[in-house]
């Protein structure tokens, strides 16, 4: 029997890290797996030790009050693998969390496996250096993302991204026309999704811009309705509180983020995995966010690429179009969503969006990283 530890900080994360977790008790039936984690790692058979709640939050400068959560979420795990010794740690995503992980756990002696590469490539280059030095083993989900890794000591192998296999079954199994019904969308109606993001932070900054965004849509197409998708890492109340602050009538979905995804006609998301998952869903959208002035400057200064967005960087080109802190004026928001509604703008984003998943690969990235973990449970497959 094995333990393995694995972490998982924030929303996504804690879907491609459960799908991880059951790809890799499939191949090895005993092992257990204990550590951080949401509802998807804990649905999978994770014993949870630290909820993701603790530390969902976001930001260069919105992080520092969640410090001592995440200090005491480091040293609870920290004390779990020293008590345990398991064989594996498994990191997923989240680097301003799990980077300094790594170190604590090296330093306990457990191997590791980092699950979805840290966006070094973007950004914060130098810390490939620190990444190679405490991670023993890199499964990357973007092709380009092996090369980044070389001379650097660290082997990164190219897995596929975890977002394929279930948004292919998602699109299988869900009948749009039954999950607009469920989500009380009647015929001649425009659906518009909003995607505030799964940090404390982002709801806080972005749902009330994205609200208003979409009452200035309504003004101009009386026929749209509106709904809103709560992350798991997010409270409820959190949402509501904000809602209770307009008039706006909205639908609130839970857990069933992905089908509402089919349902709409198109979405507004913040910056991040929303908006690779809405276009590998098919659905025309626009990215629109705020964050802490002081936050977006540092990143601005560090930036390397000329997109924060994923599918815009994968096709090579501006195929969503962005609102992001002083661009994001709810207006424009508005402007660009009716064009994607009613003018050629969705039909063209939906092709483009095709290119988007052929360059993403065939699927089974959970299947390839549980097999890189097995190879390092049994001794091998390291540097």
């Amino acid at each position: 029997m094995s333990d393995v530890l694995i972490s998982a900080g924030d929303a996504s994360g804690d879907v491609h890290a459960a799908e991880l977790v059951l790809a890799l008790r499939a191949l090895r039936p005993d092992t257990r797996c204990f550590g951080l984690g949401g509802t998807h790692l804990e649905r999978a058979g994770t014993e949870i030790l630290v909820s993701q709640s603790d530390v969902a939050v976001g930001g260069m400068i919105e992080v520092l009050s969640a410090v001592p959560r995440v200090f005491a979420a480091w040293r609870r795990l920290e004390a779990a693998a020293r008590a345990r010794k398991p064989a594996l740690a498994v990191l997923v995503d989240a680097p301003d969390l799990h980077i300094p992980l790594a170190r604590r756990l090296k330093r306990a002696g457990v191997p590791i496996l980092y699950y979805v590469s840290p966006q070094v490539w973007a950004w914060r280059t130098g810390r490939i250096a620190k990444i190679a030095r405490r991670v023993d083993r890199m499964a990357v989900i973007f092709p380009f993302e092996v090369g980044v890794y070389a001379g650097s000591g660290l082997r990164a192998d190219f897995v596929g991204h975890p977002l394929v296999d279930p948004l292919r079954a998602v699109r299988e199994r869900t009948d749009r026309g039954a999950a607009r019904a469920a989500l009380g969308v009647s015929p001649g109606q425009l659906l518009v999704l909003l995607l505030p993001g799964s940090r404390h932070n982002e709801l806080r900054y972005g749902l009330p811009l994205q609200l208003e965004s979409a009452a200035r849509l309504r003004a101009l197409l009386p026929e749209v309705v509106v709904a809103v998708a709560v992350a798991p890492s997010l409270r409820r109340a959190e949402v509501d509180a904000v809602l209770a602050q307009q008039t706006l009538p909205v639908t609130v979905v839970e857990g069933h983020t992905h089908e509402a995804m089919i349902a709409a006609d198109a979405a507004i998301a913040k910056p991040g995995t929303a908006s690779l998952e809405l276009a590998l869903l098919g659905c025309p959208h626009v990215a629109a966010g705020r964050a802490n002035p002081l936050s977006v400057a540092i990143v601005r200064r560090m930036v390397r690429v000329p997109s924060m967005l994923l599918p815009n960087l994968i096709a090579g080109a501006p195929i969503v179009p962005e609102f992001l802190q002083e661009q994001a004026r709810p207006e424009r928001i508005a402007s660009a969503l009716a064009e994607l509604l009613r003018g050629p703008a969705g039909a063209l984003q939906k092709s483009r969006f095709e290119v988007v998943s052929q360059r993403l690969g065939a699927g089974g990235a959970a299947q390839h990283a549980a097999e890189i973990a097995c190879e390092m449970i049994d001794g091998g497959g390291a540097r």
